[in-house]
């Protein structure tokens, strides 16, 4: 089996600085950790690092030392930190992104931003001037804030968008699940109709606090898969956010092998192409592999 990780975090605080981290990501997590966090049965296993929001001061820093890693990691691909409503800044920002090794495309933060933020003309610009370098743009957003991703997608057509954590829906727990509600699967099919726009099958476990079962993330994936069709989905771990588990918040490195092995399970079921799911659509979208 091949493996694509289409979402996989590094971090190490005594090299950059991240303001959000507490608990048991607040330690590194880098090439040693991720190796014993390593998908039994992938033959080939490789990555596309998603910036982990150290400070925007640091975001080419970022990029650097994933670069410096990637050897090791098995990193083929980098979403850089970048922030797209600065102007003139953002420019030259992305500019300074173009000529460093490995950077495929960017990530805006948005999930904790006011909603509409995506909608702003100075955000369109550099939307525009994302996709005018051949790069590719990461929304990370709250299935509220899913209308705005499609307005970008509207707004700006050349740009190839892929949603993060499937818009991060409200799955509940293993004790007490939650279906698909009515207003995130109208928006994600809404998204879906923009044939640029990709999405993660990521991050769920991280929603339901680290205590999820198969049967309750299922219908997550079958609505991606209803909505996008087997070539747009991407399978990612979220490694190490989804790895931390249970109210005592603590980091198991065997999650990402579980996620994988439920992914491949549900593609199996589905008659879905499994080795699309896990490495060749993400190849195909961020131009690697």
């Amino acid at each position: 089996m091949r493996l694509l990780d289409s979402h996989l975090h590094l971090w190490d605080p005594s090299r950059l600085d991240y303001t959000w981290l507490d608990g048991p990501l607040a330690q590194r997590y880098a090439a040693e950790e991720l190796a014993k966090a390593s998908v039994t049965g992938a033959e080939r296993a490789a990555a596309i690092f998603v910036q982990a929001e150290c400070v925007e001061a640091e975001f080419l820093d970022e990029v650097r030392w994933v670069s410096e890693t990637a050897a090791r990691t098995g990193v083929i691909g980098i979403v850089a930190g970048a922030r797209l409503d600065r102007g003139e800044q953002t420019t030259a920002h992305l500019d300074a992104l173009v000529g460093l090794t490995g950077v495929v495309g960017v990530r805006h933060n948005l999930q904790d931003e006011p909603d509409g933020t995506a909608r702003h003309d100075a955000f369109r610009a550099g939307a525009a001037a994302v996709a005018a370098r051949g790069l590719r743009f990461d929304a990370c957003v709250r299935a509220h804030q899913l209308p705005d991703v499609s307005d970008l997608a509207g707004a700006v057509p050349a740009l190839p968008i892929v949603l993060d954590h499937l818009g991060k829906p409200s799955v509940g727990t293993a004790a007490d699940p939650l279906r698909p509600d009515a207003d995130w699967l109208r928006d994600l099919r809404a998204l879906a109709a923009h044939p640029r726009v990709a999405v993660k099958l990521s991050g769920l476990p991280a929603e339901a606090g680290g205590l999820w079962s198969p049967a309750q993330v299922i219908p997550f994936l079958d609505a991606a898969a209803d909505a996008f069709g087997s070539d747009r989905l991407l399978w990612g771990s979220d490694w190490p956010v989804s790895a931390i588990t249970g109210e005592a918040c603590e980091y198991r490195p065997e999650s990402r092998g579980l996620w994988a092995e439920t992914v491949v399970e549900w593609a199996a079921a589905r008659g879905l192409d499994a080795d699309a799911v896990l490495w060749g659509n993400a190849a195909r979208f961020y131009g690697v592999g």
